[in-house]
């Protein structure tokens, strides 16, 4: 159980560290753009070679599928509920739409790390490695949006504890179900976390990358795959 909280708050630790940055000092839109351009690369190399790999390895393609399909409409329904209260209040979608976008990804993800580490498997370098990369500018990103948008910083700290707190739990009770659920439910969980991070990443992720960085974008995205893809496939 230790190693699994340890876990937890390795994984969850950035998006409070990137709240508090964000509230340090008025980040730079391109800085921001690269580093979530890299996150998102980072990203799409766990779903390729974490979330997707072992889910068909634990249990083929059916369950992995409908996981995928369901954390994908999961994500896209959340983000329309957002995006129809903001039009009432006239805010920026980018925070909020990653802060859940955290949430939808973040739990599932952690919840497979605790799954892997009571069973023995081991956490795969490279999923740690993308959910770091990733969690950290997507919270610097959605906490300076959120600050520019009017909202107080302590309500912004919390928001982001509230999500980082979530996400550690969920590694803890990966690890307590360990024994209850099958390999189904552990491709399923892949599956869910693969999904919403798709269309978190096409909706989100880097279309404020690219509002933010322009040109360097693609570049920044492709670096970030190529760091994590490389890791995943030399652990």
């Amino acid at each position: 159980m230790g190693q699994a909280v340890l876990w937890g708050v390795v994984a969850a630790s950035p998006l409070l560290v990137g709240a508090l940055l964000a509230l340090l000092r008025r980040w730079p839109p391109k800085w921001l753009g690269i580093v979530l351009g890299f996150g998102a690369g980072a990203l799409m190399a766990s779903i390729a070679f974490e979330l997707w790999e072992e889910g068909l390895q634990l249990a083929g393609a059916v369950p992995l599928v409908i996981g995928v399909a369901a954390g994908a409409i999961a994500y896209y329904i959340a983000a329309r509920i957002l995006d129809a209260r903001q039009a009432k209040t006239h805010q920026p979608a980018g925070g909020p739409s990653l802060a859940v976008a955290a949430l939808l990804d973040g739990i599932p993800e952690q919840l497979v790390l605790g799954i892997g580490v009571a069973s023995g498997d081991g956490v795969g370098i490279a999923l740690v490695v993308a959910i770091l990369v990733s969690n950290l500018p997507e919270s610097i990103g959605s906490a300076s949006d959120l600050l520019e948008s009017g909202m107080r910083k302590g309500r912004v700290v919390l928001l982001w504890a509230g999500v980082a707190v979530a996400c550690a739990l969920a590694t803890v009770a990966g690890y307590a179900l360990a024994d209850a659920v099958g390999p189904d439910f552990r491709a399923a969980a892949n599956g869910f976390a693969a999904g919403a991070l798709l269309v978190m990443l096409v909706d989100s992720m880097i279309p404020e990358a690219q509002s933010k960085a322009k040109e360097s974008t693609g570049l920044a995205t492709v670096l970030g795959f190529a760091v994590a893809a490389g890791l995943a496939l030399t652990a």
